[in-house]
């Protein structure tokens, strides 16, 4: 075990005892932030160390996760060590339930209370987290994003479609079809929106992440993804219009030129 991990290893160790502060310190210095990019690969760690602990210590781990992601409630700043503090902790909780079954209906319900922060990276720790569930849980969490297509609102609409556009999930026919539908429904409501909402923060998150995640989705599977994204073109609605055009200049879809070329003559 190298320094870092043998280093982690025995804060998380001090934590799961009861003395969460060094952990915690630890995190924030190494965070990366303020910065462009935080420290994933920390936080990663952090998580797949206490997914192995928690079938033996599930109510140590437990605390300790509330613990990290406390300071939530308090209104975390984006770009600060306390924002990475909180998305470490619900990474850990979705990599944590993914293991352990008796957890996943509750951190099913506190990934999409926490999937509406106004830190961005918390948010993109809610996706996180929902795809490492996806990994070891499709069904059971595909029919959950789902449910947050469909319901959600706007924010938690994000999570469903980000959290399932990930190319490593992308690897079975029911997840790919899963994962357009999920877009499918998103765009259906996105479509659907006041001219009230759509001036609203929340919609434009929305709006951005669809520009890039049905090109994750329609590189999976090109014939229905372009089918979809055709469809799309014919509403005249500007909103999609804009996320159809963003996709279409991602580098994963260069390759289908076929196809990008009689959707950018609908998008004309």
């Amino acid at each position: 075990m190298d320094t870092t991990h043998s280093t982690l290893s025995s804060l998380i160790d001090r934590a799961l005892k009861g003395n969460a502060r060094p952990l915690e310190f630890y995190l924030r210095t190494q965070s990366r932030l303020p910065g462009t990019r935080a420290n994933l690969e920390l936080a990663n760690d952090v998580s797949y160390m206490l997914a192995l602990l928690v079938k033996e210590q599930p109510e140590q781990v437990r605390n300790l996760l509330n613990y990290l992601i406390s300071d939530a409630r308090a209104k975390v700043v984006s770009n600060t060590p306390a924002e990475f503090v909180v998305l470490c902790g619900i990474v850990a909780y979705g990599a944590c339930a993914a293991v352990y079954p008796r957890w996943r209906s509750e951190v099913f319900e506190l990934l999409d209370q926490y999937a509406c922060s106004t830190c961005w990276r918390v948010r993109e720790g809610v996706s996180l987290a929902f795809q490492r569930l996806v990994t070891v849980a499709p069904r059971e969490t595909i029919n959950y994003l789902t449910i947050l297509a469909r319901r959600g609102n706007y924010f938690q609409q994000r999570a469903a479609i980000t959290a399932i556009a990930e190319p490593g999930l992308l690897y079975t026919s029911e997840t790919v079809r899963a994962a357009l539908a999920i877009q499918q429904v998103v765009l259906e409501r996105l479509h659907s929106a006041s001219a009230i909402d759509r001036k609203r923060e929340d919609f434009r998150v929305l709006r951005q992440a669809l520009g890039y995640t049905l090109s994750v989705v329609t590189a999976a599977s090109p014939e229905k993804g372009f089918a979809l994204m055709r469809n799309c073109a014919t509403w005249g609605d500007h909103d999609v219009t804009w996320i159809l055009r963003e996709n279409l200049k991602k580098k994963r879809l260069a390759k289908f030129v076929e196809y990008t070329e009689g959707l950018a003559k609908l998008l004309a």
